[in-house]
């Protein structure tokens, strides 16, 4: 049986020849004021996503 890609998932997550998912980090959208330059700066980086998600995640994106 074939399975659809979650066409939400696969706009947000990449999957790596690793085997890891790289994923954006939440909070940099609005209400940016309030962040200092720092905290903005360090949710520029590359996240992974945590092995107690990766089930859900590797489900979705069909890998």
């Amino acid at each position: 049986m074939k399975f659809k890609t979650h066409s939400g998932a696969k706009k947000r997550y990449k999957p790596l020849s690793s085997g890891k998912v790289k994923r954006k980090q939440a909070g940099r959208r609005h209400i940016l004021s309030n962040k200092s330059r720092k905290r903005k700066l360090h949710l520029q980086d590359t996240a992974y996503v945590d092995s107690a998600n990766m089930l859900q995640v590797q489900r979705q994106l069909g890998i």
